[in-house]
This record gives C-alpha cells, sequence and structure tokens, in this order.
C-alpha cells in the first residue's frame, strides 16, 4: 500500500507556513528594543485602528484565545497603555483604548512591523506584491466561507 504524501518542495500551505514563521521571527526580533512581542503589537495596531473593542474582540482579531487576551491586556495596561474601565454602565464588554503612552509606542511598533514587511517584500514589482495580497486573501477566503 503506498501512501501519498505533500511534496513540501511545492506545497504551497507549507510554503505559506514558513513565510509566516520567518515573519514571525523577524517581527519580534523588531518589536523586542520596545518591549512588544507579536501578540502585544497586534493588539495595539488593532486598537488603534478599532478602539473600544471587547476581550473577545480583540482575541478573535489578534488570533488568540480570551485567556491569552487578558493576559496581554493586563500587561499592556500595567506598562500604561492601555486603558479598561473597571465596570460598563451597561452590557458586560468592557471596553479597552489606547492611552497616549500606547498611541506612541503603537506609532514606533508599526513603523518597525513596516520595515519587516518591506524587507520581505522588497524582490516584488508593486504589481506583484497586489497580486500576492488579492491571491492570500481569496485563499484565506476559500477556507473560511468553504
Amino acid at each position: 500500500m503506498t501512501q501519498d504524501r505533500i511534496d513540501l518542495d511545492v506545497s504551497v500551505g507549507y510554503a505559506l507556513k514558513h513565510a509566516a514563521a520567518a515573519l514571525r521571527t523577524s517581527m519580534d526580533a523588531a518589536l523586542r528594543p520596545l518591549d512588544l512581542n507579536v501578540s502585544q503589537y497586534s493588539c495595539l495596531e488593532v486598537l488603534g485602528h478599532r478602539p473600544g473593542l471587547s476581550v473577545a474582540e480583540l482575541a478573535r482579531a489578534t488570533f488568540v484565545t480570551r485567556q491569552s487576551m487578558h493576559t496581554v491586556l493586563q500587561g499592556l495596561q500595567d506598562r500604561g497603555l492601555l486603558s479598561r474601565p473597571a465596570s460598563v454602565p451597561s452590557g458586560r464588554a468592557l471596553p479597552t483604548r489606547l492611552t497616549p503612552d500606547g498611541t506612541h509606542l503603537l506609532t514606533r511598533a508599526s513603523a518597525a512591523v513596516a520595515e519587516v514587511e518591506a524587507s520581505m517584500l522588497r524582490d516584488l514589482s508593486a504589481a506583484a506584491r497586489v497580486r500576492l495580497h488579492g491571491d492570500l486573501v481569496a485563499c484565506t477566503s476559500a477556507l473560511v466561507e468553504g
């Protein structure tokens, strides 16, 4: 009986996973001088675009569990980078917002991550970058939408 195996030399999924791992490693290195990791940066970036999100919404947006997000938020809050009310007037979700210090650090972190992305894409033409983005979005949609 023969077993069909994926050819890793041509597997898109394997190449994508390899690229994701390399990207994360490079982002971690770029963020380390700012005393941030990728999860913390992602949280700040999402809040910079969508202030007031709940823990559950942030966890979904940054691809971590709610439990992990609680830990990330507590650490960022302890550093004075975000604020969360002790209670809310209605509902159960505690909206989270960046503080001025959080906004300042996010600006620096975004620049560091943009440099990593530029390095990753430096050998691609502008058209190839647009195509790559579109192809990745299409791949994601195919898997999410079934």
